[in-house]
């Protein structure tokens, strides 16, 4: 099994809403992605954040800490020969247009705080974000 490191945020606009980006048209997840080689946590986050959503001003809130999850396969289950480990940091943004650069991540959307659990595709990621949604 590959261990991998991936990093990624919860970024909040100034409506309070969160962005929400769709990974290969089919799951919904916060924005992250593999740190590449160079970068830090905090890089690879604020990277993956621009290439999925456009969002390039992003100011640093706080970091909301870190859960591992199998990646999610190509039917929308587990794929436990890749475990990842997520960082994930808190951003603000007055950037409210979403342009996702990247051709795997061909959305991104703002949604009511209360209503991303239900939105997220991988049970993890769910969990996680109930977790910190009062931080937030």
């Amino acid at each position: 099994m590959k261990r991998t490191q991936t990093a990624g945020g919860v970024v909040l606009n100034k409506e309070g809403l969160v962005l929400v980006v769709s990974q290969n048209g089919n799951s919904w997840s916060l924005p992250k992605g593999h740190i590449d080689e160079g970068e830090n946590k905090l890089q690879a986050a604020i990277r993956e954040i621009y290439e999925e959503s456009g969002i390039s001003e992003l100011e640093l809130v706080k970091n909301l800490g870190s859960y591992e999850r199998y990646r999610i396969g190509l039917d929308g289950g587990e794929d436990i020969s890749e475990l990842k480990q997520i960082y994930i940091f808190l951003f603000s943004t007055n950037q409210n247009v979403l342009k996702p650069i990247d051709p795997a991540n061909p959305e991104a959307i703002w949604v009511k705080k209360e209503n991303v659990a239900d939105l997220l595709t991988h049970k993890k990621d769910k969990e996680f974000f109930l977790r910190i949604i009062d931080e937030i």
